[in-house]
C-alpha cells in the first residue's frame, strides 16, 4: 500500500460492495461477490480470464448497469438506491470512465469528446478554470493535441483510445475507471500514458481501479487483484 493510501486508511471506502449479484439471464449469475472494497486514493489493478467478469463488474460500479441483488457504494452513495437518471448524474460528477469500446460520440470532435464532462456535469465544470485549455493540455500530453478539431471518426483506434482517456481525466473525478485502456497503445505511448495517469490520480487524490490483461503493469498499482478469485459466479463455473 503506498502512503497515500495509508494516510486514507480511516476514511469510508470509495467503493464497497456488499453481496453483489448480477445476471443477464435469470438464473445464471456472472457476477456473486460477497464482499470488496476500494480505499480513497487507491490505485488497483484488476485482472483475469476473458469470462470473469472485468467489463461486467465496472459497469455495475459506474451505474450503467443494475444489480438484482446486495449493495454497491460509491463515495457514500449507494448505487441500487439510485433511478438510472439518478445514476447517470452522478457517473456524470464523480467517475471517469475508459470505456473497452471508447464510448465516444461520433457527430462531435476530439475538443468536444474531452470536454463533454465539464459540459454535463457541473461539479466537473467547477473543478477546472478553463475547460479548453484543460482539453489542451491533456491533449498534447496524449500526443493528440493536433487533432483537436477533428472529428473521432476521422482517427485511428489508438488514437481515439488516447481521446478516451482525456474525457476521463478532464474535471478530475474522484473514480477513475479503466476497461484495457491499453490495449491500443504501443510501448512508448503506454508508459507515457500511464505517467500521466498516475500523475493526474495523485494531484486529484482520485481512486483508481484499472482493468487489463496485461500483468507486466500490476507493479505500478498499490494492490493487485484477480476477479476470478473474488467472484463466486466465476469459481463456481457459472460463468
Amino acid at each position: 500500500m503506498s502512503d497515500r493510501t495509508a494516510s486514507r486508511a480511516g476514511s469510508a471506502p470509495a467503493v464497497a460492495i456488499r453481496d453483489l449479484r448480477f445476471a443477464y439471464v435469470a438464473g445464471r449469475d456472472v457476477i456473486d461477490i460477497p464482499t470488496l472494497e476500494f480505499a480513497a486514493g487507491e490505485t488497483v489493478f484488476l485482472h483475469g480470464p476473458s469470462g470473469s467478469g472485468k467489463t461486467t463488474l465496472l459497469g455495475l460500479i459506474a451505474g450503467v448497469l443494475a444489480p438484482r441483488a446486495g449493495h454497491l457504494t460509491l463515495l457514500g452513495t449507494d448505487l441500487t438506491t439510485l433511478s438510472s437518471g439518478a445514476r447517470d448524474h452522478f457517473r456524470a460528477a464523480h467517475l471517469g470512465y475508459v470505456f473497452q469500446m471508447f464510448n465516444l460520440i461520433p457527430y462531435l470532435s476530439v475538443r468536444e469528446n474531452i470536454t463533454l464532462p465539464c459540459r454535463l456535469s457541473a461539479t466537473r465544470r467547477s473543478r477546472v478554470t478553463d475547460p479548453e485549455a484543460a482539453a489542451q493540455a491533456l491533449a498534447e500530453r496524449l500526443e493528440i493535441a493536433g487533432l483537436l478539431e477533428s472529428r473521432v471518426t476521422a482517427l485511428s483506434v489508438g488514437q481515439q483510445q488516447r481521446v478516451a482517456v482525456a474525457r476521463a481525466l478532464i474535471g478530475a473525478p474522484e473514480l477513475i475507471v479503466c476497461d484495457e485502456p491499453t490495449s491500443a497503445l504501443d510501448a512508448d505511448r503506454r508508459d507515457r500514458f500511464l505517467e500521466l495517469l498516475f500523475a493526474n490520480v495523485a494531484e486529484a487524490g482520485s481512486t483508481l481501479l484499472f482493468v487489463s490483461h496485461d500483468l507486466s503493469l500490476a507493479g505500478r498499482f498499490d494492490r493487485t487483484l484477480a476477479l476470478r478469485e473474488l467472484n463466486r459466479a466465476a469459481t463456481a463455473g457459472g460463468i
